[in-house]
């Protein structure tokens, strides 16, 4: 596709910065968005926009989302673009998964996971049809979750490790001193790649096109 030049120069460029501010807003006779009703009740989204945009702030990410009119590739390159402007000040720890507490934890891959299985908030067993009353004036107040009968049972291992008992997984070799860790936010990509960096860049990917990657590896 040939380029084709803007032609009206800055004035052309600060109109279309007015019209798509206008597009963003819709109707002004509708009350405006906020940052923290998008926080709180498009919390998918801002999770996806945090992961993907390598930044952990859920205002910000939510903040992302209204400008982005909830496009997640845009808003998730806006939060990208910003976390650039921070200084890098620590690294965070590795955490051991094994003692987490969890809302959901669902293996295809193991059905007897050690811990169990526990399903959590999931719309896998939701009928998917429209509930047309949360589009009632105030909404509908959602009936608090009953508690489990049992706690959850503590340390979860993770499936690696069960597979990794069985020779069926490679085992993780622990170096005497910790390298420094890869940061793909500001280096790129380089082969062969180690664990770190294939992490992070896993962690940045695409959600739609990683679950496919994942359901081809099956």
């Amino acid at each position: 596709m040939a380029y084709v030049s803007v032609k009206g120069g800055e004035k052309a460029i600060t109109h279309a910065h007015q019209w798509l501010a206008e597009d963003r807003r819709g109707d002004p006779t509708v009350g405006e968005l906020e940052v923290a009703q998008v926080r709180e009740q498009l919390s998918l989204a801002v999770d996806r926009v945090m992961s993907e945009g390598s930044c952990y702030d859920r205002d910000l990410a939510a903040l992302a989302v209204k400008q982005a009119r909830g496009d997640l590739p845009e808003a998730i390159f806006l939060l990208r673009a910003y976390r650039t402007t921070l200084p890098r000040f620590g690294a965070s720890l590795p955490v051991e998964t094994e003692a987490m507490a969890v809302r959901r934890r669902v293996s295809a891959a193991f059905k007897d996971i050690p811990g169990g299985q526990v399903l959590g908030p999931t719309f896998d067993y939701t009928h998917r049809l429209l509930d047309f009353a949360l589009a009632a004036e105030g909404g509908v107040a959602p009936e608090p979750a009953p508690q489990a009968e049992e706690p959850q049972a503590y340390p979860m291992p993770n499936i690696a490790s069960v597979f990794r008992h069985e020779d069926l997984l490679e085992h993780d070799t622990r170096a005497d001193e910790p390298a420094e860790p890869y940061d793909l936010t500001r280096q790129p990509m380089k082969f062969p790649a180690d664990r770190d960096q294939r992490l992070q860049a896993l962690a940045r990917g695409d959600e739609g096109f990683l679950l496919s990657l994942a359901y081809s590896s099956q």
